[in-house]
């Protein structure tokens, strides 16, 4: 059978809307049964999400997914390259909607588009079944919604149903390269191996152009050529789940062992059990072999049984995040930042804790409780910017600094100025784990709008 080449065109939301198209072409020059993915979705993002679907029901579906799709959904319509994505995020019935305007739009035919559901739990009956695992660590009052990792079974059959579009809320990130392969390849529930190797290849192809010599590039350690024009990579995968990994055609970016071992590895906690939906993943005994210029080769990953269990991340109010800047510059620059810092904490009092940065002194490495710039003695920095974060239940108390922070203006130290100040709402979170069969994923097809 013909190898799948499952290709990404994003690794996270908010990631480039230029990167896809040269993926496509490459799919469509090497020709053969294709797959495009986008992976949208990071932890919080779907919980960001589902407050923006509760300020506007409309909305509340990733909000670059018609910059990410405008450029390829021709050709991938016209190529019979699938299109599987968790953009729906925590509305997948409104982004299809939103992809079929787009057809139309676009003067294309309306494309066949199959939305997965099972994932969102905040309903009245999926808060029941939280609330069990929770116990009294649930917070009905502050409760904001909770989705579970569903898998990839749900996609591969939406596929062999006949969709050229499979939109997901919450699913696991490498369960949307295994959908198109369980559908091309037919694999059953329990071909561990085959499942585990695919798998392995969609958690390479999940971060994008991590992979494809992004992340990896460090300069005069790790030269990696042409990264203002990273190409985002694919993913060649044979009927037994190894895969050759690649990067589109005539772009800039490297694929070579040392970029593939790093993303391996990436978020991966026991390399000889990484959990996901569909398969328990054994990469302790892979090999990783360079087989062309950026071309590399992923085989002996082993699958154990899936878990009974699947996890559910559950989002709770947090209260609200407000920082403030200010630029000190000069001699004496960082002893006036220092001042700043004083004024700040003894204004604001002992009721909210504050987090400083001095960029240009300390930050990265800084802390919350301030211990590191605490323990400095004032240095001879003249380029200084003073950064001050807060979190609290109360929106006033957040204002409240965000008024101080702009009243160092005139209010002192001397020569402060660039003041910008921010605030957004805090999410905390929770996890648990809830047997399959309390929460069973399903696909539908949307109605034309036409």
């Amino acid at each position: 059978m013909q190898t799948l080449a499952v290709g990404c065109g994003a690794g996270f939301s908010g990631d480039r809307v230029d990167v896809a198209a040269p993926v496509v072409r490459t799919l469509i020059e090497r020709g053969g049964p294709a797959a495009l993915i986008f992976e949208n979705l990071a932890e919080r993002t779907l919980a960001t999400q589902q407050l923006v679907k509760r300020a506007n029901p409309l909305l509340g579906y990733e909000p670059l997914l018609e910059l990410e799709l405008r450029p390829v959904l021709a050709d991938c319509l016209a190529h019979g390259i699938v299109i599987v994505s968790n953009f729906g995020a925590a509305n997948p019935a409104g982004a299809a909607l939103l992809i079929q305007r787009l057809a139309q739009e676009l003067g294309l035919p309306a494309p066949r588009i199959a939305v997965v559901s099972g994932d969102d739990l905040s309903n009245a009956q999926g808060q029941a079944i939280v609330q069990d695992h929770l116990k009294e660590n649930f917070d009905a009052a502050r409760f904001v919604c909770a989705n579970v990792y569903q898998g990839a079974f749900e996609i591969a059959d939406a596929i062999r149903a006949g969709a050229q579009i499979v939109v997901t809320g919450r699913v696991a990130d490498p369960s949307l390269t295994l959908g198109p392969a369980i559908a091309h390849f037919g694999w059953a529930r329990d071909n561990w191996d085959a499942l585990a190797g695919a798998t392995m290849a969609g958690h390479l192809l999940e971060c994008g152009a991590q992979v494809s010599g992004g992340y990896f590039a460090d300069p005069g350690m790790k030269d990696v050529p042409g990264l203002e024009d990273v190409g985002f990579p694919i993913a060649e995968i044979d009927f037994d789940g190894s895969c050759i990994v690649s990067k589109a055609a005539r772009t800039g970016g490297l694929v070579d062992e040392r970029t593939v071992k790093e993303q391996l590895l990436y978020e991966v906690h026991d390399p000889a059990a990484y959990i996901t939906p569909d398969v328990v993943a054994d990469i302790s005994e892979a090999t990783v072999t360079q087989v062309g210029p950026d071309r590399v080769r992923l085989k002996g990953v082993r699958g154990h049984p899936r878990t009974a269990t699947l996890k559910a991340n559950v989002f709770f109010d947090g209260g609200w995040f407000g920082e403030g800047e200010i630029s000190y510059a000069g001699p004496n620059a960082e002893a006036r930042a220092r001042l700043a810092m004083d004024v700040m904490q003894k204004r604001m009092g002992p009721h909210l804790p504050l987090r400083f940065d001095l960029i240009g002194v300390s930050s990265i490495l800084g802390d919350d409780s301030n211990r590191r710039l605490g323990t400095e003695p004032i240095g001879k920095a003249m380029d200084i910017r003073l950064r001050v974060a807060g979190q609290h239940l109360n929106l006033n108390v957040i204002d409240q600094l965000l008024r101080e922070v702009t009243a160092l203006w005139t209010g002192g130290p001397a020569g402060g100025g660039g003041v910008r100040v921010a605030k957004r709402q805090r999410l905390s979170t929770q996890s648990c784990l809830i047997a399959r069969e309390q929460v069973p994923a399903s696909f539908s097809f949307v109605t034309s709008a036409r």
